[in-house]
């Protein structure tokens, strides 16, 4: 066909959340309710993989859970870990290869732009001013400080540890490429979430007496331990 150019083809690649459901699955999910009953909106606007690797579903299970986290907005990008003979042609398609570490680490990433700009030195990123709700800072590298309060609705995910001279009334995710060393540490608990290496406690499970104290939190064994540093 004549007038018609070359198709220009380019790869690109992304940062995606992986589930990994637990059996029995109707019990993994309402624990995924809880969960997003205290950090509304996490999934919004992510691709997100389901990991079967460590379950054996049926093809209708599956299919199943796959409607199930529909209904909860979470739209699922590709499944890894389940035998593409077992999926409908309506399913997302069956990946491989993918890896744990897969942000980019060349840089970190804020949105609805902060009203000052991060500073990065070295292996740390400094923020140093309060995180508005739904601003989001992303840092791979190292650890996150943040001068002031992180509001609700706001979050912090981090490397390795996560430092906040201030209140902590958003999410706080450390340990993100698996370092189960780092700890949180904040002016102020009174957050929806704290996370380090998976492992996490929303503001229903930590203890009442912590509410509104200077806090560190870290990982002992699989257990999120909080305790007081005033």
């Amino acid at each position: 066909m004549s007038g018609i150019g070359p198709m220009r083809l380019r790869g690109r690649s992304f940062l995606a959340f992986a589930l990994a459901p637990e059996l029995p699955v109707v019990e993994w999910l309402a624990q995924l309710d809880v969960w997003m009953r205290n950090s509304v909106g996490f999934f919004v606007g992510r691709p997100v993989i389901l990991d079967l690797t460590s379950v054996e579903l049926s093809g209708a299970a599956i299919e199943y859970l796959v409607s199930e986290l529909e209904t909860r907005d979470i739209r699922i990008m590709g499944i890894e870990g389940a035998e593409p003979d077992k999926l409908g042609p309506k399913m997302p398609p069956v990946l491989k290869g993918g890896r744990p570490a897969a942000i980019d680490g060349s840089r970190a990433s804020v949105s609805r732009e902060p009203p000052q700009a991060p500073r990065r030195e070295g292996t740390s990123l400094l923020i140093e001013t309060p995180l508005r709700s739904g601003q989001s800072v992303v840092f791979p590298n190292g650890d996150v400080t943040v001068v002031g309060w992180v509001a609700s609705g706001a979050e912090v995910v981090a490397g390795d540890s996560i430092h906040v001279y201030g209140a902590i009334r958003g999410r706080a995710l450390a340990g993100l490429n698996g370092n189960s060393k780092a700890r949180i540490f904040c002016s102020r608990a009174e957050p929806e979430l704290l996370a380090i290496d998976g492992f996490y406690r929303t503001a229903e499970d930590i203890d009442a007496s912590l509410h509104g104290r200077a806090i560190q939190a870290w990982l002992e064994g699989d257990v999120l331990r909080i305790a007081a540093v005033d």
